[in-house]
């Protein structure tokens, strides 16, 4: 089928009105462009193309260098915690073999790259003495980023806590927010002429709630309902007072932000009503994180579902909380359907039925109208003027055919879908200024092991050969055309 560029058959029906004469070069031209893609699915200049990865994840080196342990060695070193048994001691050895990645993210045609700093590689203890070979090799990763045209983009905790601060509580004491802040204030002193972008946390909701509240992530442990809504405001106070210690410290140019996986809620389908009662859903279901963070205020809702439960906290950590950043990052992977309801909240979030798709992940449904609709609904609630998709893409079960290569059909397929419907929100005037595939590389994920593959590059963990797959090609086709 022909799909007809409309802006040239407008200037053609104008040229006719107006009698004016055709040049065969437009006629032949044009159409040619709308069959090739054409202008009506591309983005906009300047719009970063990333991939991002995280510490724990891809750089195995455990112990090497004056790293300290995280709270991710020891909760994947007790038995039962992770599938199979599986660690990051060894991951994608992107320690020692970072060139090499660098050097696929070029031939990709990336302009960016989302990547995590180890806080304990830099504080071993998480606070005291810093670790002078952890900033070393930081900066020569980045001089290598940026030697390679591909900018960084920081990520100052990506969920390895040091084990020593989690012995004090973690991020059940308020210390560990201040520890935070120190930590991200001196990283963004010694490393900010090479980083001009830093994001202060990943997931809140994924760190407290998977960690101290389901216990299914380190440090495994299953809060009451008040001692996990004080730690979300820990976590929250952390990202707060972090914004302030980079502002300090990193000199000028620094951009702040961070990267949360929003609740996706999208209405149910395309009426005022749904679109409405998404918009209510978001600022409610994201209060304990987003909205707080924004706002400066914990919603009515929230404070009063939790009662008794609720956190304590005073005017001037609440002030800190609302820190202005420069973007927000948006995680973003699946989508939560929302209708109106005549319930007080005035929206339900609806239900998924057993035959709702999902990608190889059980948790991984697919919704790749989240992508059209979140952008445009957290600027408007929030007012949130910058956004990147920090993360988005999907497992599947790869397998090596007999020619050695990787078709992870599945895989183009959702992301085709979920890149179609941001290029959607972006024409349409939602503020996203770049996109990060959740994965370069196959790598560590966290309590599935190494079952789940994320990654657009094959990686065989036993020889840690690295290859790349049909979903890499559609990648690199993509950044070179411009879009879909």
């Amino acid at each position: 089928m022909i799909r007809f560029n409309r802006r040239y058959f407008g200037k053609l029906a104008a040229m006719l009105a107006a009698g004016s004469a055709l040049p065969v070069e437009e006629i032949i031209a044009e159409p040619a462009k709308a069959v090739a893609g054409g202008s009506d699915r591309s983005f906009p200049a300047g719009f970063l193309w990333g991939s991002a990865t995280a510490s724990y994840q891809v750089e195995g080196a455990a112990k090497e260098d004056g790293r300290g342990v995280s709270i991710w060695d020891t909760f994947s070193h007790t038995p039962g915690k992770t599938a199979n048994g599986d660690t990051g001691d060894v991951a994608d050895d992107s320690y020692h073999r970072f060139p090499e990645d660098i050097a696929l993210m070029k031939q990709l045609g990336l302009t960016a790259c989302r990547f995590s700093i180890a806080w304990p590689r830099i504080f071993p203890d998480g606070t005291g003495k810093p670790n002078q070979k952890g900033i070393d090799h930081y900066r020569i990763f980045c001089e290598a980023l940026l030697n390679a045209g591909v900018t960084p983009f920081c990520t100052l905790y990506h969920w390895d806590l040091p084990q020593a601060l989690e012995d004090k509580g973690g991020w059940q004491n308020k210390e560990t927010s201040k520890a935070f802040a120190e930590y991200a204030g001196y990283t963004a002193g010694k490393l900010g002429d090479v980083i001009k972008n830093w994001m202060t946390m990943n997931e809140m909701a994924s760190f407290i709630d998977l960690g101290y509240g389901s216990g299914v992530h380190a440090p495994g442990l299953k809060l009451s309902k008040q001692k996990l809504a004080q730690a979300k405001h820990h976590a929250v106070l952390g990202h707060g007072l972090a914004v302030q210690a980079i502002r300090a410290n990193a000199g000028k140019g620094a951009r702040v932000g961070c990267a949360e996986n929003a609740r996706t809620t999208i209405p149910a389908y395309n009426a005022p009503e749904h679109i409405a009662a998404a918009k209510k859903a978001f600022v409610e279901e994201n209060a304990p994180y987003l909205t707080v963070m924004h706002t400066g205020k914990y919603t009515e809702g929230y404070l009063e579902k939790l009662g008794a439960d609720a956190p304590v906290f005073t005017a001037e950590e609440m002030k800190a909380i609302a820190a202005p950043t420069d973007f927000q990052g948006i995680n973003c992977y699946t989508a939560e359907p929302v209708r109106a309801s005549t319930n007080a909240r005035g929206y339900e979030v609806m239900p998924r039925p057993s035959s709702y798709p999902h990608m190889a992940s059980q948790w991984l449904t697919i919704g790749p109208e989240a992508l059209y609709w979140v952008p445009k609904i957290a600027a408007e609630t929030l007012g949130i003027k910058e956004i990147y998709i920090t993360e988005n893409g999907c497992s599947s079960d790869d397998v090596v055919a007999a020619d050695g290569q990787v078709y992870d059909t599945d895989r183009v397929m959702y992301l085709n879908a979920y890149l179609t419907q941001l290029q959607r929100s972006v024409s349409e005037g939602a503020p996203v200024k770049g996109y990060f595939l959740w994965s370069l590389l196959d790598n560590y994920e966290w309590a599935d092991g190494y079952g789940k593959r994320f990654g657009i590059t094959y990686v065989d963990f036993n020889t840690q050969k690295r290859t790349p797959k049909l979903s890499s090609k559609f990648y690199a086709n993509l950044i070179a055309r411009g879009g879909l």
